[in-house]
């Protein structure tokens, strides 16, 4: 998924440094939300890893 809006961000600049702004804007938007959405899937994980991680090794 970091890749995917990593992939976006640059579309984002190459768009922004050839004049197109509108999709410059979406592009940087997406890339945005995916990358929120990684951190959060992250975090997410990194909690239920902490949490249940050491109930099944048991």
């Amino acid at each position: 998924m970091l890749r995917l809006a990593l992939f976006f961000f640059i579309v984002s600049l190459i768009a922004g440094l050839f004049g197109f702004t509108g999709i410059s804007a979406a592009t940087a938007g997406v890339a945005k939300i995916l990358f929120f959405i990684a951190i959060i899937l992250f975090v997410v994980f990194l909690v239920a890893a902490l949490l249940f991680g050491r109930a099944m090794v048991k």
